[in-house]
């Protein structure tokens, strides 16, 4: 072979070593960017959006959300801690950090000349090894046990901002989930049942949860309508109180003041006939779904609807459409010849409450009420408020986790632990190369306990020594407690966490690193 035509060869696997080891380096520098935010003792993020709105957050998959990521290997670790929030919910920080670390050792092998597919295949064989290393060492856990739930809730809150607060949000939490929950159905739960009404004013401790139903919305009395109504008959509609409109733009000229005034008798009357017919149905408290096309509702209307006494909450969310029905056990009416006294639900009281600032009016003992829940969270400032919903929403997700996967393991990075010295002693038992990449899987997963460490204060290094130690002598619960700073059995100290959490985070991660790993070019397109 003539040298000529060698250089070129080395030339181009050089190329293909650049680009594997950009994208490795980006994922890194992503990874590391999050890092920090780990464990109870986290920093916080404060994100800066260009249109001045500030977010302050501790959730992985937010932080990550709001990033302005170019670089496509890096992009793949936003997508990973957002599915991993759609699987889990909790554990969106842990999965990029392990990512992170299972890449820093690929590029170790990589530089022994390891080949990226075998690097590729062990991690996938150490990953499902690993899962099933977790489900050895996990605890069952029943539904009944409300204990249990509040348990896995708090360790979710702990790392959060709003974690002083997890006596009053992790019950109402488990509660709201277990109002949802069907018990024939019980792999069946929707968290859209569950309606989060933030309002600020007043601290996280004046947060409730609302038997019945909040409306973010006041009612509507600039025509005097009522705003408290006992013995409700609630009438959810879809359908427009105003005058008719074409479907086309048109114009109508009026020449004379008879025709004008026959305009205005034409439009009352039929605004009237409206009301008189939802009068009839019996109902006394009207909910009227947002319109797009003409005003939902006009102030002639209110004026005839308050004579009437009939309480008006309008601008109702097409969204909340379904929600509402299901509590209310009403159904959507999207004519008025269909107003049926069957179609109307039925509530003990309505009424507008003042809430700090604003106002919201509240449904109260509702009849035949359906497996809904509504929270009212409350908070000094915007900022606390956005990110006590999402810690609330964390805390959703981990039960709903214990739901589907009905499994608890202890928490304080004690499972990492376990599975890296179960993978070390099987990772001996394999040949070849096989053997070596499962070790540097078994090496990475110490990334968990050494974060957590670092962000503590703690001294990384004794405390990762020590836990190996513990680990090895067969005590598998042991892990960081961060607030004493001593490593002690976390299921005595009740930091638990669901199975579904770390065993998803792992096999995520693993896909995430497999799919990098096999990228050897980046072909931009036009």
């Amino acid at each position: 072979m003539p040298p000529k035509q060698k250089n070129e060869l080395y030339k181009e696997s050089a190329r293909k070593k650049d680009v594997r080891t950009s994208n490795i380096e980006a994922a890194k520098a992503v990874a590391d960017a999050v890092r920090t935010s780990l464990g109870p003792r986290g920093m916080d993020k404060m994100v800066a959006a260009p249109n001045g709105e500030v977010i302050i957050t501790n959730d992985g998959a937010t932080i990550l959300q709001k990033m302005t990521v170019t670089q496509p290997a890096a992009k793949m670790l936003v997508e990973l801690s957002k599915s991993q929030d759609v699987v889990a919910g909790d554990g969106t920080t842990s999965v990029v950090v392990i990512c992170g670390a299972l890449l820093k050792k690929c590029q170790e092998l990589l530089e022994k000349g390891v080949h990226p597919t075998i690097i590729s295949d062990a991690f996938s064989k150490a990953a499902g090894k690993a899962c099933e290393i977790l489900e050895s060492i996990a605890i069952p856990v029943n539904m009944e046990d409300r204990e249990a739930l509040i348990k896995a809730a708090n360790t979710s809150l702990s790392s959060k901002v709003v974690s002083q607060y997890s006596s009053l949000l992790s019950p109402m939490a488990v509660d709201a989930v277990l109002k949802v929950l069907d018990p024939a159905r019980p792999n069946m739960l929707d968290l859209r049942d569950i309606k989060v009404v933030s309002k600020v004013g007043g601290t996280i401790d004046d947060s409730e949860m609302v038997d019945g139903m909040v409306f973010d919305q006041k009612a509507a009395k600039s025509a005097g309508g009522p705003t408290r109504m006992e013995d409700a008959k609630i009438a959810l509609i879809q359908f427009q109180i105003s005058p008719p409109k074409t479907d086309i733009e048109n114009n109508v000229v009026v020449s004379d003041y008879n025709q004008m005034d026959r305009v205005y008798k034409e439009e009352r009357n039929y605004i009237l006939s409206v009301v008189k017919k939802i009068k009839a149905s019996g109902c006394n408290v009207l909910l009227i779904q947002k319109s797009i096309l003409r005003d939902a509702v006009t102030d002639l209307a209110l004026h005839y609807l308050a004579k009437a006494k009939i309480m008006v909450v309008r601008d109702i969310e097409r969204d909340e459409i379904e929600l509402i029905s299901k509590t209310l056990g009403c159904l959507p009416i999207a004519h008025v010849d269909n107003m049926k006294p069957e179609k109307l639900g039925s509530a003990a009281l309505v009424e507008e409450v003042e809430v700090g600032k604003g106002r919201v009016v509240k449904i109260t003992g509702i009849a035949n009420k359906g497996r809904t829940a509504t929270v009212l969270l409350r908070g000094s400032n915007k900022m606390v408020l956005e990110e006590a919903d999402r810690s609330l929403h964390d805390a959703l997700c981990v039960i709903r986790c214990l739901v589907n996967k009905r499994f608890l393991i202890a928490g304080g990075s004690s499972p990492e632990v376990q599975v890296s010295m179960q993978l070390g002693h099987w990772s001996k038992t394999l040949q070849g190369m096989e053997s070596f990449c499962v070790r540097a899987f078994a090496e990475a997963l110490e990334v968990v306990p050494y974060t957590l460490s670092e962000n503590a204060g703690l001294n990384p290094i004794n405390i990762v020594t020590e836990l190996r130690r513990l680990h090895a002598a067969g005590e598998k619960h042991s892990g960081i407690n961060v607030k004493k700073g001593t490593i002690t059995n976390m299921l005595e100290e009740n930091v638990v966490q669901p199975l579904l959490v770390t065993s998803s985070a792992i096999t995520l991660a693993t896909e995430c690193v497999r799919m990098i790993l096999k990228i050897d070019d980046i072909v931009p397109t036009r």
